[in-house]
């Protein structure tokens, strides 16, 4: 029987780079994943896998890989396979320049899904039944989540390992998430007598102001983006309401339920205080962030790995949102891991090096016959 050194080395570094080829090269972004879907179905089935599509929306579906014992698995692998939307939709494939890939989705995380289907395939190759391991491969990430939560609605597992860009690096902790939405009002006017009106993106101005001081002085700090702002109507006026949306990644152990109360406040003060503001804040979504001990028994295994593999173990946080938030908050445990870096995604320039993506390949495989802890489906 080989060991687990010996199947190691199996993965194949030129058959993984291929399988990352494909995938970069079919467009993918939420909402329009049926190619890519199809791509992986076929791919995993052609491997000798049993592949289950299950049902998101009408023509969307996710890719799950179950061992013949579905009701005693372990550690089920995640990975994302939509993207955001193309910088550029004449150039955004597969590109490589030394060890550099770079494509739309390379880090983000159609490697992450590479090296799981990589890592899938050598357990196929091995012949006999799975160990007790999932996959599964999910859509709708980048939007709603809503791969992910259809998943957890069918599915249960203890443990999981989402394969976000993390430089390889284990995260044990992860930011939650607050979506907000300010609206202020005010006076519609023609565009060449402004006196006549009041500019609700003025007014805007000065709430989002008062609101990003506020999130900067906080002790332990948030992250936040401006994502977009808005001024209705359109046309030669001024406009009397403003939207923003604005991106919020709160450390682990923030507390959510007070910033909001705070921003709440904050929001109710800044409107009676400026005349005509009428000022108005929701929260769209809220994603609740967490910490995974390291002395948890799963913990101490996938460290084991790490120092078989001899990588370095330098456990995280993971600064953005993920399926990681929704599948903690069903009661999964789920450890962020994956080749590239979250600073690339997203962006015009997005890459990752391929050794990482081999190292990736060769780590989930060797947490599939290591790491036992039981993914049952629900009834």
């Amino acid at each position: 029987m080989k060991t687990t050194a010996d199947v190691s080395m199996d993965v194949q570094p030129e058959r993984l780079k291929n399988l990352l080829r494909e995938l970069i090269d079919i467009y993918s972004p939420s909402g329009k994943e049926e190619g890519i879907v199809e791509y992986v179905e076929a791919y995993l089935k052609n491997k000798g896998l049993d592949v289950i599509r299950q049902k998101v929306d009408e023509n969307r579906f996710n890719v799950v890989v179950l061992p013949e014992n579905e009701e005693e698995v372990d550690l089920c692998f995640v990975g994302h396979l939509d993207t955001v939307t193309a910088h550029d939709l004449d150039n955004f494939g597969f590109t490589e320049e030394g060890n550099a890939v770079t494509g739309l989705g390379a880090s983000d995380m159609k490697a992450g899904c590479a090296a799981m289907i990589e890592a899938f395939t050598v357990l196929a190759e091995r012949g006999g039944v799975l160990p007790p391991v999932s996959l599964a491969l999910v859509v709708g990430e980048e939007e709603e989540s809503d791969g992910a939560k259809t998943l957890m609605r069918e599915y249960s597992f203890p443990w999981a390992v989402v394969g976000e860009p993390t430089n390889m690096m284990p995260c044990l902790g992860h930011y939650g998430y607050l979506e907000v939405l300010l609206r202020t009002k005010g006076k519609r006017a023609h565009s060449s007598m402004p006196e006549l009106g009041q500019n609700a993106i003025e007014t805007m101005l000065k709430l989002l102001l008062k609101v990003t001081e506020y999130i900067t002085s906080m002790p332990k700090g948030v992250v936040y983006n401006v994502r977009q702002l808005s001024g209705f109507p359109g046309g030669f006026v001024v406009p009397d309401t403003c939207e923003a949306w604005i991106d919020l990644h709160l450390q682990p152990d923030s507390r959510v339920d007070v910033l909001k109360a705070e921003l709440e406040q904050l929001v109710e003060a800044v409107d009676e205080s400026t005349s005509g503001m009428d000022a108005y804040i929701r929260f769209e979504s809220t994603q609740s962030g967490y910490r995974i001990s390291p002395k948890r028994p799963l913990v101490k295994k996938l460290k084991e790995v790490y120092k078989k593999l001899s990588l370095p173990w330098e456990p995280q946080d993971f600064r953005s949102h993920s399926d990681g938030n929704v599948l903690w908050a069903a009661g999964v445990d789920p450890i962020i891991l994956g080749p590239g870096r979250l600073e690339t995604a997203h962006t015009a320039e997005e890459s990752v090096d391929f050794r990482q993506v081999v190292q990736a390949a060769r780590l989930y495989l060797n947490c599939a016959l290591f790491i036992k802890a039981p993914l049952t489906r629900k009834t």
